[in-house]
């Protein structure tokens, strides 16, 4: 089945929008895989290619989505981009979620990079969106450090 991601931003308007194929679903989870479609970009540690399968994990009771990124050509996890943002929601086919700018890159060694801080910081979030936000952040890290990560 198709599925149509949005992300979007506090505002509530779509950013960015693609379409993955649903892998499983249950309550709360919705597992979704999409192949990059972009020209190959360098990024952190490794290069996103066109035809990478990401696997893609949205929740609607954590304010987080994670991508296993695998490799177009042996299959192999490049590593894990997590998206902080307010829990995704499923309606008709598409899976949206409000992105909060803050991000977390893990290398497949496990070494974390927290991403765009300032542009988080720039948001201007009311206080309780804000601490939400780190929270998620914070069970992002450890949940890397102490669980075997989605692949």
């Amino acid at each position: 089945m198709k599925i149509k991601v949005q992300k979007k931003n506090p505002a509530g308007e779509v950013t960015y929008e693609y379409i993955g194929n649903l892998l499983s679903r249950d309550e709360t989870t919705l597992v979704l895989e999409a192949l990059f479609d972009r020209a190959d970009m360098p990024f952190m540690d490794v290069v996103f290619k066109t035809g990478d399968r990401f696997v893609e994990y949205y929740y609607t009771d954590r304010w987080y989505n994670i991508f296993a990124i695998h490799d177009r050509d042996d299959d192999r996890v490049k590593g894990w981009y997590c998206n902080v943002g307010k829990p995704a929601m499923f309606d008709n086919g598409v899976v949206s979620y409000i992105d909060l700018a803050l991000d977390l890159w893990v290398s497949a060694n496990g070494r974390q990079t927290v991403l765009d801080e300032d542009e988080f910081n720039e948001l201007g979030l009311d206080s309780e969106l804000r601490q939400k936000a780190l929270i998620a952040l914070q069970e992002l890290k450890a949940y890397f450090e102490t669980k075997r990560p989605p692949q």
